[in-house]
């Protein structure tokens, strides 16, 4: 086996991963929790609700840089959900997540699968999530296995134990160290038509074999409020279905620990989301207290705005907050687009990971009302519940209720519309498959369910069958039966190969999805109404020769006014790594350097922020000594403040024997910013001191190019610190002097 080791600084590399990929043993996989930290203090901050901080790499958020770049960790377990239907693209992914924070990883199956009566092999391209096989799962933990030594931190990985190849399903899990899975026989009959009595019987044996392997079971009551045509009504109804799967859980073997309820808020906006979603999550955590709440976003009112899908991300993230979520989900924010992007799956990551951060300690601050609205509804949602329970046993239990559509209408309980969807519980997927188990039946496994039959065999055996063959795959991984391939065509080799020069010959493509996929998203406004706008944006991609054009999201901003579009196109080129033409990183010189140049050769500098213009902020970081900025060099500074006008800023150099002139343009309407710098340049020249005078411009909209174009002799933008304008003015000077630079 080959010790391939990830470095920071390097690609992943599938085929390294896939590399000997038979004889790799995935570790024993119990689910793990995020470890707290209470009182954690990073870079003077005291957090209250926090876990233990990443021991390896992280990416902070980008506003860290101002705070030290500390990455403080929330408690909750943090899942990034992944579907692009190729395994090797899906790893990258989970890379980059584990970075921003994930630490449950759950990839979707592919479409369909439900209904596969055993398990697939091989590494064929799934359509809606990744078919799920022994290989990809396996190369998937292999993975996993690397990048938790990276980011220091365990990582758990999820998918479905459902559909009709359950127990199969569960097997291979336990075995290949899956930690997380979906496992709901209410799903497979209400979402998958799949028979009831197999999918109860299939249930018994799947919870059995994870109650074994310690993996966490994640419910599918949340289906409830993705399908429902009125989602906010249907509450009691879901409270129903996570107490059945809940309880059956628990007798299969389940510990309560190891059960999290899968939660949706049943609203959005514009709708009075809080007013209605709060009282649900708080009735959910006073009748299930016993076990663990998994919070997802809700996607059932989502449309193609990234914006509006955030803004309802971080309302749910707030429920979370006020009612103790275990995990948070994290919807790609653009769901309604049905674009599993790289990007936005690492987006919702830093949402949920800043708004956790954000929240810290509230709710040592504030507290629920203990009467009033919110108490009298989420007591009135558990009553409702309690009324649909004995309902449904009264007319002979959960099959009877399904046969007579009691489930998934739009009716708030006891009203029904007759729209339920409604089951035969002598039909479905699988149905007759359930035959009754012959007398001598044995099974010589362990974590088997039901009547095993072992003591005629060996009674000593009774609790451990496994014992008779030496052990199962259990305890015996080298008994597993690993099939690497089994389409020639439809594999991830093939799919390699075809990339081969973007994965070792140095071509580049941009891409969203899969590797060189060329997906590129153009944002513009057109002044026009939404049909024309959509035409005009679709015709300025093509005129930009991207192919495969269409759009993706078109918002009103006003009828007769225009409309904002979004196109999705491909560019239909690769570029050569080894022809770009990249900027050195900007040269800094030693503080030491810079303080012995301006003790030997005192300097003088007059700054402001110039124009209309009252930004202090940036240039206030560049000069003050307190913020690292030039003072700290010895440099004589003359600040003049904010809204200087040019005049005043070149007079104050003429009276001040100032050798430099540093002017901040911060707005940018209409090139002021530019403009500003030619106005300079040019009253600079006609009171005869350009050339007596080293003239640098700064701002975050400054193109340091566009700048020495404009008229100064540097410019600094966006990033730009006091070192950077220091060893500039220490260069330019020694070069006037005729000095070696």
């Amino acid at each position: 086996m080959s010790e391939y080791r990830l470095k920071n600084d390097e690609k992943i590399d599938i085929e390294a991963i896939l590399d000997d990929l038979e004889h790799y043993v995935p570790k024993k996989r119990p689910w793990t929790w995020r470890k707290p930290a209470p009182g954690l203090v990073m870079n003077g901050f005291a957090y209250q609700d926090m876990s233990e901080p990443m021991a390896g790499e992280s990416v902070p958020l980008p506003s860290a840089k101002y705070f030290g770049n500390i990455d403080p960790q929330g408690q909750w377990t943090i899942t990034t959900e992944i579907a692009s239907g190729r395994f090797e693209d899906d790893i990258r992914r989970m890379r980059m997540a584990a970075h921003h924070g994930a630490d449950h990883i759950m990839v979707i199956r592919t479409a369909g699968q439900s209904h596969y009566d055993g398990l697939i092999e091989g590494t064929p391209q799934g359509m809606g999530g990744v078919p799920i096989t022994r290989k990809q799962v396996r190369a998937q933990r292999r993975a996993l296995d690397l990048i938790e030594e990276e980011v220091g931190r365990s990582i758990n990985y999820h998918s479905y134990v459902s559909g009709v190849a359950g127990p199969d399903i569960a097997v291979m899990f336990c075995e290949e160290g899956v930690a997380g899975a979906h496992q709901d026989p209410q799903y497979n009959v209400i979402y998958r038509n799949i028979n009831m009595v197999r999918s109860f019987v299939d249930a018994c044996e799947s919870k059995r074999i994870m109650a074994h392997g310690g993996i966490l079971q994640i419910d599918g009551a949340h289906n409830a409020n993705a399908t429902a045509r009125e989602a906010w009504k249907v509450m009691p109804e879901l409270m129903v279905q996570h107490a059945i799967n809940a309880s059956f859980s628990v007798g299969a073997g389940i510990r309560r620990e190891n059960i999290a309820l899968s939660t949706v808020p049943p609203t959005a906006p514009p709708a009075p989301c809080l007013h209605i979603d709060l009282p649900y999550a708080v009735a959910l955590r006073e009748l299930f207290s016993e076990y663990k709440i998994r919070a997802q976003m809700n996607t059932k009112y989502m449309e193609s705005s990234t914006r509006e899908a955030t803004v309802t991300h971080v309302l749910n993230l707030l429920t979370s907050k006020l009612t103790r979520a275990d995990i948070q989900s994290t919807i790609t924010p653009d769901e309604g687009r049905n674009v599993p992007w790289h990007m936005y799956n690492i987006e919702a990551c830093d949402t949920a990971k800043q708004a956790i951060a954000g929240m810290d300690g509230l709710m040592d601050m504030i507290e629920l009302k203990k009467d009033g609205y919110l108490r009298d509804k989420a007591r009135e949602l558990k009553e409702r519940a309690v009324l649909f329970m004995e309902e449904m046993l009264e007319c002979g239990g959960y099959f009877a209720a399904v046969e007579q559509g009691f489930f998934v209408d739009s009716g708030f309980y006891p009203e029904r519309n007759g729209d339920g969807i409604a089951r035969d519980s002598q039909g479905g997927v699988g149905a007759g498959t359930v035959i009754r188990r012959a007398d001598d039946y044995m099974a010589p496994v362990t974590a088997h369910f039901g009547c095993n039959n072992v003591a005629q065999y060996d009674e000593s055996a009774q609790n451990d069958p496994a014992r008779l063959i030496g052990g199962c795959t259990f305890e015996c991984p080298e008994k597993i039966i690993f099939i690497d391939e089994l389409d020639e065509q439809d594999n991830v080799h093939v799919r390699l190969e075809e990339k081969r020069e973007f994965l070792t010959g140095g071509k580049i493509m941009p891409e969203m999805e899969w590797r060189a996929d060329g997906i590129v998203v153009l944002t513009m406004f057109l002044p026009l109404e939404r049909r024309a706008a959509e035409a005009a944006a679709l015709t300025i991609a093509s005129k930009l020769n991207l192919v495969e054009c269409e759009v993706i999201h078109r918002e009103v901003m006003q009828k007769a006014e225009g409309t904002r579009v979004e196109v999705r196109g491909k560019v239909p080129f690769a570029i050569d790594e080894a022809s770009l033409v990249i900027p050195p990183e900007p040269e800094v010189m030693s503080d030491e350097e810079i303080r012995a140049e301006i003790e030997a050769h005192p300097l003088t500098v007059v700054c402001g922020t110039v124009g209309e213009d009252e930004h202090s902020v940036g240039l206030r970081e560049i000069i003050d000594i307190k913020h690292g900025g030039i003072e700290k060099y010895g440099i004589k500074v003359h600040y003049l403040g904010t809204s200087v006008p040019v005049e005043k800023l070149l007079q104050a150099a003429v009276e001040t024997n100032a050798e430099v002139v540093m002017a901040s343009v911060i707005i940018s309407h209409d090139d002021i910013h530019y403009k500003n710098i030619s106005a300079i340049d040019k009253l600079a020249r006609e009171m005869g001191i350009r050339d007596k005078i080293i003239f640098v411009a700064g701002g975050t909209q400054v193109t340091p190019e566009l700048a020495v174009k404009a008229g100064a002799d540097a410019g600094f933008g966006r990033g730009a610190k006091g070192i950077h304008n220091a060893t500039y003015i220490v260069k330019e000077r020694r070069r006037r002097r005729g000095q070696t630079v």
